[in-house]
């Protein structure tokens, strides 16, 4: 009964996933190649020796665990076009990805947490990074994240926010290390800019796509999406394991 309680407030919320397996455990090996040395030892301990790459998932993975549904709505939120995070965080906000992430981040720095607390929350914080990144998990009203958008995925049905966690990423044929090898290597001074965006600022980007997001025509979706927008995906993955580094080693780094 649980299981299907589950389910159905899956169903109910914007979206189910975010970047799928792939897609986040790539996130997670480029954050492993700009840690500090101390951040590293640091997170490793916290983990249990696990990578970064293979606990990206684990907030995912609990779905399936009633304890956890209170953070069913932490992996996204819904602002409106024309509007930002501060014109709507005061109302009922749907979703609370920005909130969660300025939260977790907060508490860790406190050194506050039990052992339990601060491994689940650094799983959190490496999930919820990488969430963030995805355009549609910054959603706009009325679709559930493009949930609700249906399409063709090369002939068979699909919906446009499966198609931004893991089609386009699946159909690579890569596995996660080969993608995040294929992602590239930015200058310092890239690196340095991306991390000194706030996590507003990267709910903000992600909003900024919307045009090509939705730029689905008749709604037969392809290799020519894919050219066109698969760029995006994969600099949103870039991004987003970078800026997770930053946020570590701000954390444990020091």
């Amino acid at each position: 009964m649980k299981v299907i309680t589950l389910i159905i407030l899956c169903f109910l919320s914007i979206e189910c996933l975010g970047w799928g397996a792939t897609g986040h455990r790539a996130t997670g090996y480029i954050a492993e190649q700009y840690l500090t040395a101390k951040a590293r030892s640091r997170v490793a301990a916290i983990l249990n020796q696990e990578s970064i790459a293979m606990a990206s998932n684990w907030m995912d993975e609990i779905r399936s665990d009633s304890t956890y549904n209170y953070v069913i709505d932490w992996h996204w939120t819904t602002i409106p076009d024309g509007k930002k995070y501060e014109d709507v965080m005061s109302s009922n906000l749907d979703g609370k990805v920005v909130m969660m992430i300025e939260k977790i981040v907060t508490d860790l720095k406190s050194k506050k947490l039990n052992k339990k607390q601060e491994q689940e929350y650094l799983k959190m914080l490496i999930h919820l990074v990488g969430d963030i990144h995805q355009p549609l998990h910054v959603g706009k009203p009325g679709d559930r994240g493009g949930n609700d958008v249906k399409v063709k995925w090369f002939r068979n049905d699909s919906n446009l926010h499966r198609v931004w966690d893991s089609e386009m990423i699946d159909d690579s044929k890569l596995s996660y290390t080969e993608l995040a090898m294929a992602l590239g290597k930015p200058d310092k001074v890239t690196v340095k800019n991306w991390q000194s965006a706030s996590v507003r600022d990267w709910a903000a980007e992600s909003m900024s796509f919307r045009p090509q997001v939705y730029d689905i025509g008749n709604g037969s979706l392809g290799y020519q999406y894919t050219f066109k927008y698969f760029p995006i995906a994969k600099q949103r993955m870039l991004q987003a394991g970078i800026r997770l580094a930053g946020l570590l080693n701000q954390i444990y780094g020091k």
